[in-house]
């Protein structure tokens, strides 16, 4: 399945089913007189949101690269990505303070069984709903419907704080207060991974170690001795489109066109077996030098 079509079903499905959820969960909440049951509706509601973006954002990286975007417009899936972490932080504040509020003022919640029996459903849907949209992000590699999947799995742990408030409401006055508060530092550490992924991204990342190894290998291939050397790797990635930066050594006495020869067989070499556009930097090697 390619990344497109993984989005567009990913955000669809989650549309779908947040919708119907965010209806069960609102009737739940109005017949039993629950505020924790109906402000849980709505926040599932935010996750149709959040798929929302993660559709919009699949239509608008999968357009081709253009005159303005030489590099394509694969970084929306990014932008997205910080959106809903943003989106997850403004929940994770509203949780935060509700259940200040609710523990300042001794406030008890009593609950039937409608509202656990809604309760526990959500908290299957949305996790299974988690699982699919982890699934599909790691067989894309598409990082908004990851994010998406880290939505639906927050939303599975405020319901399930709602069940234990629930089920421990009338020994425990304070449990809904103090469960709601540890929520939201899990939302909030959610929303800082998600964050942290999609900056890193857009700012530009050292390829991981693996990846060098691999490329430095393939080079030492078609290059064995000790007279190329390869460093300072930089990796841009525009999700559809990678670029990559990098310096190799060559011994100072080659010609500038056999310098020239050489960096573009191992642009096209990293090309073909690794998928990126490399940009080489060639400098004269100092055999006094510990290579890199």
């Amino acid at each position: 399945m390619d990344k497109t079509r993984g989005g567009y079903l990913a955000g669809l499905i989650s549309i779908a089913v947040n919708s119907a959820l965010f209806l069960l969960k609102l009737w739940a909440g109005l017949t039993t007189g629950s505020l924790a049951l109906t402000a849980d509706a709505w926040h599932t509601l935010s996750d149709s949101l959040s798929s929302i973006v993660v559709v919009l954002a699949v239509k608008f990286a999968g357009k081709k690269a253009d005159k303005e975007h030489p590099f394509g417009h694969g970084r929306w899936e990014q932008i997205a990505a910080l959106f809903i972490a943003f989106f997850l932080g403004i929940i994770a504040f509203e949780f935060l303070k509700n259940s200040l509020l609710e523990f300042y003022h001794k406030t008890a919640v009593y609950f039937g069984w409608t509202a656990i029996i809604v309760t526990i459903v959500s908290i299957i849907v949305k996790e299974l709903l988690a699982r699919y949209a982890f699934y599909l992000g790691r067989k894309t590699g598409n990082l908004s419907v990851k994010a998406d999947g880290w939505h639906h799995r927050t939303d599975a742990w405020s319901s399930g704080v709602v069940l234990i408030g629930i089920l421990g409401a009338r020994q425990f006055w304070w449990i809904d207060s103090v469960l709601g508060a540890l929520v939201s530092l899990l939302l909030f550490y959610a929303a800082y991974l998600i964050l942290r992924e999609a900056a890193t991204k857009l700012l530009g990342e050292t390829p991981d170690k693996d990846l060098i190894e691999k490329i430095t290998a393939a080079v030492k291939s078609a290059y064995p001795g000790d007279n190329l050397r390869l460093h300072h790797f930089h990796l841009h990635n525009y999700v559809a489109h990678q670029e990559l930066t990098l310096h190799i050594r060559l011994d100072k006495d080659l010609s500038i066109a056999t310098g020239h020869k050489i960096a573009t067989d191992i642009e096209r070499l990293i090309q073909t077996q690794f998928g990126m556009t490399a940009t080489i930097h060639v400098e004269p090697l100092d055999t006094r030098r510990v290579p890199e």
